[in-house]
């Protein structure tokens, strides 16, 4: 790889990154070519973008944009590495989970570290914290759910109400 390939390499690094808010890298390293292939389609199949690159190159890259915000998650360039690019904060670490027991219980790929909303998580151990964060709609979704529940609970009472009320009324007519 010449110098200009290098650079060239660093730029699409560097878009990736400020176009991504959540990242995770990973080690695959131990993985069959096959293996590879099947993540990669399903990572593609879930609107997650999969990279390989090469640790000086990633590093040169979060180092141009910011090396204070990406302090933690340059600590983890080591080894072979795959980017897993994601809009959603959980994504990529549900990919995992699931890749991880459909291949028997395979403890690979490895989660070595993630950057989710501004937040660096580290170490594998991270995985089932990052499975069970929220995202931006679900947690709309429980707001608008908390926001409705005592609404819901006022009609139903007054509904029970007015139909204890009723059958009051009813009740002398039909003797």
């Amino acid at each position: 790889m010449n110098k200009d390939q290098k650079q060239e390499a660093i730029e699409l690094l560097k878009s990736k990154f400020t176009q991504y808010s959540n990242f995770y890298i990973t080690n695959t390293e131990s993985l069959s070519v096959a293996q590879v292939n099947d993540l990669r389609k399903v990572c593609f199949d879930k609107q997650v973008e999969m990279k390989v690159a090469k640790n000086t190159l990633i590093r040169k890259a979060l180092e141009s944009l910011d090396s204070e915000k990406y302090a933690g998650v340059l600590d983890s360039l080591h080894g072979v590495t795959a980017l897993m690019f994601s809009d959603s904060p959980k994504e990529p670490a549900l990919i995992i989970s699931a890749f991880r027991k459909a291949n028997n219980k395979l403890e690979k790929p490895v989660l070595k570290a993630a950057f989710v909303a501004d937040e660096v998580f580290v170490g594998d151990n991270q995985l089932v914290a990052l499975t069970n964060i929220k995202t931006k709609n679900e947690l709309i979704g429980e707001v608008i759910g908390l926001l409705q529940s005592p609404a819901k609970r006022v009609i139903a009472a007054l509904l029970e109400k007015g139909k204890k009320e009723e059958a009051a009324v009813e009740a002398p007519a039909a003797e």
